[in-house]
C-alpha cells in the first residue's frame, strides 16, 4: 500500500465523519492541494463524469450552479463536453482556489449549502452536485434553496450516497417536492470504477435527476 493511498484512505474515512460546517471546512482545507491526485484519481472517482454525462444527454445549460463543487472536477467534466456558463459554490476556500485555477468558472462562491444561499430566485438553468449529499452534514433540507435559485424548467443532476437515499430522508424530500419537479428520474450507479483501490472501493451512488416547474 502506498503512502497516497493511505492519505486517501485518511481523508475518505474524515469526509465521513464530518457533521458540521466547520468540520467539513477544516477537513477541506487540508484537503485541498491534494485532493485530485491523492483522492479523486487514486480512487477513480467517476460520479463527477456520470454527473456530466447526464447533464449532457439532458440537455443542461447554463448558467449553472455547482452546488459543493470542490475543486472543480464535475465543471472540468461538464466543459469537456459542452460551453456554458458555470458557477461553483463549496464552503472551503482552499478547494475554491484550487478550481479557480482550472478556468472553468464564471465565477467562485464560498458558502455553506445549510443556510440561505448568496443567490437572486430563478439565478441558473441548471444545477448539479457530486459527492455533497453524502456522510456530512448536508442533508436533504438543503434542497429546498436550491429549488429557489433555480430558473422554471431548470435541470437537476444531483449524487446522493446510495446508502443514504432513505435512511437520511431524501427519497422522502423528492416525494414531497410533488408538483415543484417533474421528469423525475433515479439511477443507481458505482462511485469509483474499476481502479479503485480502497475499502469503499464498492460503494455506490444515486444519480437524481429532474427539471423545477
Amino acid at each position: 500500500m502506498t503512502q497516497e493511498i493511505e492519505d486517501e484512505r485518511l481523508d475518505l474515512e474524515a469526509a465521513y465523519s464530518v457533521r458540521t460546517p466547520a468540520e467539513n471546512a477544516a477537513l477541506y482545507a487540508s484537503w485541498a492541494k491534494t485532493y485530485d491526485e491523492s483522492f479523486a484519481a487514486a480512487s477513480d472517482y467517476v460520479f463527477p463524469q456520470q454527473v456530466a454525462q447526464v447533464f449532457h444527454e439532458q440537455g443542461g445549460h447554463g448558467p449553472v450552479l455547482d452546488a459543493g463543487a470542490g475543486t472543480g472536477l464535475v465543471a472540468e467534466a461538464i466543459a469537456a463536453r459542452k460551453t456554458c456558463l458555470i458557477d461553483a459554490f463549496d464552503i472551503s476556500s482552499a478547494m475554491l482556489s484550487v478550481a479557480r485555477s482550472k478556468g472553468v468558472y464564471r465565477k467562485l462562491v464560498q458558502g455553506d449549502l445549510t443556510g440561505k444561499l448568496p443567490f437572486a430566485n430563478g439565478s441558473y438553468g441548471s444545477v448539479v452536485s457530486a459527492g455533497t449529499f453524502t456522510h456530512g452534514h448536508v442533508g436533504p433540507e438543503a434542497l429546498g434553496e436550491l429549488m429557489r435559485v433555480a430558473a422554471s424548467g431548470a435541470l437537476f443532476v444531483l449524487t446522493i450516497k446510495a446508502e443514504l437515499y432513505e435512511t437520511r430522508g431524501f427519497g422522502a424530500k423528492f416525494g414531497g417536492l410533488g408538483a415543484q419537479i417533474y421528469d423525475f428520474q433515479t439511477q443507481e450507479v458505482p462511485i469509483y470504477g474499476a481502479g479503485a483501490q480502497i475499502s469503499h472501493a464498492l460503494d455506490a451512488g444515486v444519480i437524481a435527476c429532474f427539471r423545477k416547474v
